[in-house]
């Protein structure tokens, strides 16, 4: 005799998985912390702030020496 199996629950079921599986596709692929996210930004500002003070000429185009 063959196991009597709800479709309603079964569908829901199915879209579980694809939805779990989907969101774990999506962490891989685009998954940073917001901390993370907030670390390269500092990281980055640091950088730019570090490369501006060892600049040589004026910061303005139109000074000129």
């Amino acid at each position: 005799m063959a196991e009597i199996v709800n479709l309603r629950t079964a569908r829901k079921r199915r879209d579980r998985a694809e939805k779990a599986r989907k969101a774990d596709e999506n962490r891989a692929l685009h998954g940073r912390t917001k901390g993370q996210k907030t670390t390269e930004a500092t990281e980055r500002e640091r950088a730019l702030a570090r490369l501006d003070g060892h600049r040589r000429e004026p910061a303005a185009p139109d000074e000129t020496p």
